[in-house]
């Protein structure tokens, strides 16, 4: 049997376990038949319902904190895109024949989302596994042990679920003090005066908001000309983010005095030698000449950028490329290249999370990158920006940092 002979629909119902579908909202969109019969409802009384006026809380158990810790649980799903487990709830369920009795119930939930091609959360898994007569084990000769049992798993599972709580409220501190550290070292492109640019930076899954990817665009001394840089610190958090920082700081500095990207490289090269934590850093830089131009480039170990003519001719400025900064233990001086371009070209420069993937071949995410480049390179650098990233990032997020630079000439 192939896929499109499979009854989806038929496989949603007939699934082992209780599982319903919600909307964003958090409007039922279907329950199967497990769900329905264990939750006492019709499906009349579920599908197209608010979730929490088909389940309220039991408005007779002053300490009922079902209703909230599940609507936590769903935000965090919507917001993180990532499944979520719930610890051992206790969501008292009223009789649907006896309005106003309420029976004692308690569940297993774990919440998943469903992604659309956006990479946003467009339905939410709702799976519950019903342990009510797990935790009350009445009616058994060891009933007495058993409700000590359920008390001391009940509690656990409290101390657990707040235990999360302090867990979720500190990262959230830290990622505060990211963001805030990410927009300090992170500069945005009105540095670079009337000229066209877009800059975009998304961390790896599951990371903080700012790791070792950095970018860097500066107005240089003499001319109409800019100095446009990307680098990549290993590691990523906060410590990452320092070095990354340091190095950015470093490189621009220099830019603004050096006769051109080579000679940068190099001061930053002798200053990464006693920086902590910038081993194997790369970085690449370019120096762009609006009245005559060229751009002139080096690289220190990085992926090459790439040089979008308006007729749509690509070219990997791989000419200058070094050993990662740090990598030789005496300073040697780096290699430079030159190239021309027409008015209209793009420049794009980028980090590795952009085009690499595990188990596959870096030349073929550069070939997909180039692909992306010249189908959209009429686009102005906001939304070219937008559309590479849609096109080569996993829906879900890439595994690693990214950065990304693009300069209309």
């Amino acid at each position: 049997m192939n896929q499109a002979e499979i009854d989806y629909a038929a496989v949603f119902q007939c699934l082992p376990g209780m599982v319903a579908l919600l909307t964003p909202d958090l409007v039922y969109a279907d329950a199967n038949e497990e769900f329905l019969r264990n939750a006492g409802r019709t499906r009349a009384q579920v599908v197209g319902r608010y979730l929490f006026d088909v389940f309220p809380d039991n408005p007779n158990d002053d300490g009922a904190t079902g209703m909230r810790n599940l609507a936590a649980s769903l935000q965090r799903v919507l917001d993180t895109r990532e499944r979520d487990t719930m610890a051992l709830q206790r969501y008292d369920v009223e009789d649907p024949d006896q309005s106003g009795q309420w029976e004692e119930r308690y569940w297993s939930p774990v919440n998943a989302p469903v992604l659309g091609p956006g990479g946003n959360a467009v339905l939410l898994v709702h799976r519950v596994e019903e342990v009510t007569e797990l935790i009350k084990a009445r009616g058994s000769p060891s009933g007495t042990r058993a409700r000590v049992m359920e008390a001391e798993l009940y509690t656990r599972a409290r101390e657990l679920q707040e235990l999360n709580e302090r867990l979720r409220q500190a990262h959230a501190r830290e990622r505060e003090v990211a963001l805030a550290l990410q927009e300090a070292m992170l500069p945005a492109h009105r540095q670079v005066g009337h000229h066209a640019a877009a800059v975009r930076y998304r961390p790896a899954v599951g990371a903080l908001n700012v790791c070792g990817d950095w970018y860097d665009l500066v107005d240089l001394v003499g001319g109409n000309r800019i100095g446009v840089a990307v680098g990549d610190v290993v590691g990523h958090g906060l410590a990452a983010a320092g070095v990354m920082g340091q190095l950015r700081s470093a490189l621009s500095a220099a830019s603004r005095v050096a006769v051109g990207p080579a000679e940068a490289l190099n001061v930053l090269g002798r200053y990464a030698h006693v920086v902590d934590g910038a081993e194997s850093a790369t970085v690449v830089t370019t120096f762009i000449d609006f009245d005559a131009h060229t751009i002139t480039y080096s690289s220190a170990g990085h992926p090459p950028p790439v040089l979008v003519h308006a007729d749509g001719r690509m070219k990997f400025l791989d000419q200058a490329t070094d050993p990662p900064l740090d990598a030789r233990p005496d300073p040697f001086p780096r290699p430079e290249a030159r190239t021309t371009y027409d008015h209209g070209a793009t420049l794009v420069l980028y980090t590795d999370g952009l085009v690499e993937r595990r188990g596959e071949d870096i030349d073929t995410g550069l070939a997909r990158l180039a692909d992306s480049l010249r189908k959209h390179r009429e686009e102005d650098p906001e939304r070219l920006a937008d559309s590479v990233l849609l096109e080569l990032l996993p829906p879900g997020g890439a595994t690693d940092d990214t950065a990304l630079v693009i300069v209309r000439l």
